[in-house]
C-alpha cells in the first residue's frame, strides 16, 4: 500500500485526527505532519516566533485587526491540492488537500525509484475527503461538525486506509448518518458483487455440479444401432455394389483368414482324434527285429560287489566290540527277516563301522549323477567318456546357459508410500521407474540397442516422464528406444499414479489407549483381496515414544534400545481371513505421560511377480514380434506409515 497515514489538520490550530498503517510507526507521522506545519507556517510568513510575536503585540495594541492574524494570508499552500516534501533525514512526501479550513493529508515515503504509485496515494485522499465532507453533510466542514461524527469518521478512514472499492465506499457513506458504526463496517461486504448483479458461489455450484456431471455421461455415452438398422443397410449395400465385387472381397477375406497365423496357445487337433493303439506300431520285415539277443545287447546289467564285501567287519575298539555289516548269503533257504536281522539290532549294525577306521576315497565316475546311464545303446559309452573328460564343469556351463540373455530385458518398480491415521487414509502416492537391460557390451560391442514398445493399462496414470536422451514418445502409448548397451539396468521412464486410483497392498490401523501409567499400542493389518499372490516377509517397525524398562509384546518381537524400535517379522499375509494384530503393553514414568505421545508405525514388504502393483504392463509395438523380453516386475513399500 502506498499510502502509509492518513491526518485531518486545521489551518489553525492542533490536529484532528491521526490514523496509520500497522507497520508505520505514528511517532513518524507525527514528525511528517509537524514538518508540513512547519513548512506551511514558513511559506506564509509565519514561523511560530513571529506568530508569538504577532500574538503579544495584539494583546497591547487593539489597533491591529485580530482576522489579520488569524488568516491564512498569501500562504502558497492554501490551494485546494497539491504535494510537498517534507524531512531532512527521513524524506515524507505529504498528499494534501484543502476542504474549507482543514487540510486532508496523505503520508507516503519519499521514493527516488518510482517505487511508490503516487496516484494511488491521491485517490485514497480523495476518498478521505468524501468521507469527511459527507460526515459534515456538505463543503462547510468544521472542527465542530468532524466532532459530532468523529467515531464514524475514525472507522470510515481506517478502511479507506486500507483499500476500499468505491463502490463499497459509496455504501459505506449511505450508512454513515443513522444506521450505526456496525452496519457502515460489515453491510458493505457483499455489497460490490449485489451492485455487479453477481451471484454467490453457494447458489451456482449447484449449476455448476449438474454441468460437470452432464459432460462426463454424455463423454461416456455410446450409441448402437439395432440389428434391424444394420440389415437393412447392408441390403441396401448389396443392390448399390455389383455381385461380383462381393464375392471378390469374400474370397479376400476367406484368403487372409487362412494365411492368418494360428494360435501357438491353441488346442491341438489330435485332441479330438480316437485313440489308436494298434495303428501305433508299424510292421518291419526285417528278421533281427525278433532277434532277442540283438535286442539285449544294448542292456548293461550291474556286476555284483565282490565277496569280500559281503564280510561282516571285526571292530576292536573298547566299548564296541564286535563284528559289523556283512550279509551271509547261504545255500540254504533264509527267510528275509533272518537275512536282516542285523539291521534291527541296536548295538549288531546301528553304528557306521566306517567311523572307526582309516577314511579311504573311492574314486567316483563323474558325471552328470547316472543320468547317462538312462541313455542306452551305442551313444551311452561317448556320452559317459565325454561327461567324465569335461570333469564337473558340465553342471556350470548349463547354467550359465540357463541364465544367459536372450535380448533386451525390460521391467518395472514401483514404490507405494502411504499414511494411514488411525483406520482413514490420509495421504497415498505410488511412483514407477521402467528399466531396460541391455545385452552387455561385450556380447553386443557397440551396436545400440533400438526397438519400440507400448505401454497399457495407464488409465490410473497422472502423468509420464521420459529420459529424452534415450526414449522419444510416438503418442498413443507407444514408445523408441535407442540407445548405448550398458552393464546396469537404465531408468527410462518414469510415472506417477493418481491417488484416488491407487491400488493399496496392505492395510494397516493403529490404536493407541493410555490407561494410568500403562501404555497399550495395538497394530491391525489385513491384505488386498484383489493382489494375485500374498505378500511374504512384511516387516512392521513401531517406534516407541521412550525406552521401556518393562515390555510385554505378542507375537514375539525384536526390541531396538538404541533406535527404540519393536520389529515383527510376518512371514505372510493371507489374502482373505480375519485382520493380524500386534501388540504391545508398556509401563510409563509419571514424568512421559503426555496425551499427545507419538506412536508410529511403519511397514516394509517387497514382492517380485510376472505383474506390476498399478497394472501397467509393457508390450511389445507389432503383435507377434519379439524385440524384447518382460522380466518379472516388482514393487515395494517407501514411506507406509500409520500414526
Amino acid at each position: 500500500m502506498s499510502c502509509l497515514a492518513l491526518s485531518l489538520q486545521p489551518a489553525n490550530g492542533s490536529d484532528i485526527l491521526l490514523q496509520t498503517r500497522e507497520w508505520f510507526p505514528p511517532a513518524r507521522a507525527l514528525i511528517a505532519l509537524h514538518a508540513f506545519r512547519q513548512t506551511r507556517l514558513a511559506f506564509s510568513n509565519k514561523s511560530p516566533s513571529s506568530v508569538a510575536a504577532t500574538s503579544s503585540s495584539s494583546s497591547s495594541s487593539t489597533a491591529e485587526p485580530s482576522a489579520a492574524t488569524e488568516s491564512i494570508g498569501d500562504d502558497p499552500l492554501s490551494a485546494s491540492s497539491g504535494q510537498l516534501i517534507v524531512g531532512v533525514e527521513s524524506k515524507y512526501r505529504v498528499v494534501y488537500r484543502l476542504v474549507n479550513s482543514i487540510y486532508v493529508l496523505g503520508i507516503t515515503t519519499a521514493d527516488h525509484d518510482n517505487s511508490i504509485n503516487v496516484f494511488e496515494c491521491i485517490n485514497i485522499v480523495n476518498q478521505a475527503v468524501s468521507v469527511i465532507v459527507t460526515a459534515c453533510r456538505g463543503v462547510d466542514v468544521t472542527p465542530e461538525k468532524l466532532a459530532r461524527k468523529y467515531a464514524e469518521v475514525y472507522m470510515a478512514l481506517d478502511i479507506v486506509l486500507r483499500g476500499v472499492s468505491n463502490i463499497r465506499l459509496a455504501a459505506m457513506l449511505s450508512y454513515m448518518h443513522g444506521d450505526g458504526i456496525a452496519k457502515m463496517v460489515h453491510s458493505a461486504l457483499d455489497t460490490e458483487a449485489k451492485i455487479r448483479g453477481a451471484e454467490t458461489w453457494p447458489a451456482v455450484e449447484l449449476h455448476s455440479t449438474e454441468h460437470q456431471s452432464n459432460i462426463e455421461a454424455f463423454s461416456n455415452a455410446s450409441f448402437e444401432l439395432p440389428p434391424e438398422t444394420l440389415a437393412a443397410g447392408d441390403q441396401k449395400v448389396s443392390t448399390i455394389v455389383p455381385q461380383s465385387t462381393i464375392e471378390q472381397d469374400e474370397k479376400m477375406i476367406k484368403a487372409e483368414e487362412s494365411e492368418a497365423e494360428k494360435d501357438p496357445f491353441a488346442a491341438s487337433e489330435a485332441i479330438n482324434k480316437q485313440e489308436d493303439l494298434v495303428g501305433g506300431f508299424k510292421k518291419t520285415k526285417d528278421p533281427s527285429a525278433t532277434d532277442l539277443t540283438l535286442a539285449l545287447a544294448g542292456l548293461e546289467v550291474t556286476t555284483l560287489p565282490p565277496a569280500e564285501a559281503t564280510q561282516s567287519t571285526d571292530i576292536t575298539v573298547e566299548g564296541f566290540e564286535g563284528k559289523y555289516g556283512g550279509i551271509e548269503f547261504g545255500s540254504e533257504q533264509a527267510t528275509l527277516g533272518e537275512a536282516f536281522e542285523g539291521f534291527t539290532d541296536a548295538w549288531g549294525g546301528g553304528l557306521d563301522a566306517s567311523e572307526f577306521l582309516e577314511n579311504k576315497k573311492v574314486k567316483k565316475q563323474e558325471g552328470l549323477s547316472g543320468l547317462e546311464l538312462l541313455q542306452t545303446g551305442d551313444s551311452a559309452a561317448p556320452t559317459a567318456a565325454a561327461a567324465g573328460a569335461d570333469g564337473g564343469k558340465s553342471l556350470e556351463n548349463l547354467l550359465v546357459k540357463s541364465t544367459e540373455m536372450k535380448g533386451p530385458e525390460m521391467y518395472i518398480s514401483e514404490e507405494i508410500s502411504a499414511e494411514f491415521r488411525e483406520s482413514l487414509l490420509a495421504r497415498v502416492g505410488l511412483m514407477g521407474v521402467v528399466y531396460l537391460r541391455t545385452m552387455p557390451p561385450k556380447v553386443c560391442g557397440d551396436k545400440d540397442t533400438e526397438f519400440s514398445f507400448r505401454v497399457e493399462g495407464t488409465s490410473s496414470v497422472k502423468r509420464f516422464v521420459i529420459q529424452s536422451s534415450r526414449i522419444s514418445s510416438l503418442g498413443n502409448g507407444m514408445f523408441h528406444v535407442r540407445t548405448a548397451p550398458s552393464e546396469e539396468p537404465i531408468p527410462i521412464l518414469k510415472y506417477s499414479l493418481l491417488p484416488r486410483l491407487t491400488p493399496l497392498p496392505l492395510r494397516v490401523r493403529l490404536i493407541k489407549r493410555l490407561s494410568g501409567t500403562l501404555l497399550s499400542v495395538m497394530i491391525q493389518y489385513v491384505s488386498n483381496p484383489e493382489l494375485l499372490a500374498p505378500l511374504t516377509d512384511v516387516t512392521f517397525v513401531l517406534k516407541l515414544p521412550v525406552d521401556p524398562t518393562l515390555l510385554k509384546v505378542s507375537p514375539k518381537a525384536v526390541l531396538n534400545r538404541s533406535e527404540r524400535e519393536l520389529k515383527w517379522h510376518v512371514p505372510e499375509v493371507p489374502l482373505k481371513g480375519t485382520p493380524g494384530k500386534l501388540r504391545v503393553r508398556m509401563p510409563l514414568d509419571s514424568a512421559d505421560i503426555d496425551e499427545e505421545l507419538e506412536v508410529v508405525g511403519y511397514v516394509k514388504f517387497s514382492v517380485q511377480g510376472a505383474t506390476s502393483l498399478s497394472g501397467v504392463c509393457l508390450k511389445p509395438a507389432t503383435e507377434g514380434k519379439t524385440d524384447f523380453y518382460e522380466v518379472n516386475h516388482r514393487y515395494q513399500s517407501g514411506i507406509y506409515t500409520c500414526n
